[in-house]
């Protein structure tokens, strides 16, 4: 699990209204959010959605001459 340090921003009344992360946890976490949601966008392609190789090799040359 990752270990996140982090440090309250608070208000004049003492309430926290912020968390500062240092930048190294910061860009962890977003590779961990990055990569949960293309799990989840791959779990969630349908099988109509896919193309076999064949297709994607003639859908990509069709790109490149674009």
């Amino acid at each position: 699990m990752l270990t996140i340090k982090r440090k309250y921003i608070v208000n004049e009344d003492d309430k926290k209204v912020a968390v500062q992360l240092d930048i190294k946890t910061f860009e962890k976490i977003e590779r961990l959010l990055e990569d949960y949601v293309l799990a989840e966008s791959i779990k969630s392609n349908k099988a109509v959605d896919r193309l076999t190789v064949n297709e994607a090799k003639a859908y990509y040359q069709k790109l490149k001459k674009k």
